[in-house]
């Protein structure tokens, strides 16, 4: 295969990859994604030891060791498209030779757990709990770019949600594509963590059935998502990033899946009033199961 174009993929004078200013061993195989940078210092004043710091724009990456495992955690700012940057730059720094700009033929697969919040869209999953996502409904559209998705993609579980909560056809098709099933295993526990199927938006206000000054698309939207089932799954949370993480991730042959806190509740409109001290208990709790 004729090496990549520079233009397709860039790099800076030192050598590291266009965004998040990083060199191919500066990075762990165990990655642990988050939106707000400052929850990369959060993370990383938990490990042993410290690496690698960098960072760029939101992009913030400290590489460290927690209980002897290696770990990067990253900051991707908030929202779908800077998933794409982040997960091909990612994907670039393990597979591809960045000074020759050749695939390497021995890949190397990453493993990528997405640490965020979120927002409950059922009345039984309380604020304050832990949600780990088994499947991504991704609304964003970001994956359709990629040739073969539909491969990735659960086309019956697309048809019914679609149906059910009567999706615009002027929006992008939602896609729903599976996490890693031995990662998520990995990180649950039955007492504190519950299994479930986030709804990935590609905005905050409208994307979520918000409605300030300007009036929504679907109205209703958020009771037919909540009352939609298919098979036994139905759809737990709210959040901006996963989908679009783990359909590019599987597209790619990494690992990944996301656990996110619930620091509100859309049904009873409650919100968590320990954000913060919560946030560090799902931190630590993630940390530890990766590290087990």
């Amino acid at each position: 295969m004729a090496a990549i174009k520079s233009s397709e993929l860039i790099t800076n004078a030192d050598g590291s990859i266009f965004h998040l200013h990083l060199l191919a061993d500066e990075l762990a195989d165990d990655i642990l994604l988050v939106g707000d940078p400052a929850r990369v210092e959060m993370i990383a004043s938990y490990f042993e030891q410290i690496e690698v710091k960098k960072s760029n724009r939101e992009f913030h990456t400290i590489t460290g060791n927690y209980r002897n495992r290696r770990l990067s955690v990253i900051s991707t700012g908030i929202g779908p498209d800077n998933i794409d940057i982040v997960i091909n730059e990612l994907d670039a720094l393990a597979n591809i030779d960045l000074k020759s700009k050749e695939i390497k033929s021995k890949k190397r697969q990453l493993n990528i757990v997405r640490i965020g919040t979120s927002g409950s869209v059922q009345a039984d999953i309380a604020v304050d709990s832990f949600v780990i996502s088994e499947k991504h409904i991704g609304c964003d559209g970001v994956l359709r770019f990629y040739a073969n998705n539909e491969k990735i993609c659960n086309t019956p579980f697309e048809d019914a949600f679609i149906e059910h909560c009567q999706w615009a056809k002027t929006l992008a098709r939602p896609y729903v594509v599976d996490a890693d099933a031995k990662l998520v295993e990995r990180l649950h526990d039955d007492k504190h963590t519950i299994k479930g199927v986030s709804l990935t938006a590609v905005g905050f206000y409208a994307p979520q059935g918000r409605e300030l000054r300007l009036p929504i698309a679907m109205a209703g939207i958020n009771d037919r998502i909540t009352t939609f089932r298919f098979g036994s799954y139905k759809v737990t949370n709210y959040e901006m990033e996963s989908a679009t993480i783990t359909g590019l991730c599987n597209l790619l042959g990494h690992h990944s899946t996301t656990i996110c806190l619930i620091i509100a509740n859309r049904i009873d409109g409650k919100a968590s009033v320990d954000y913060h001290g919560n946030m560090n208990k799902l931190i630590k709790y993630t940390l530890d199961k990766l590290s087990d």
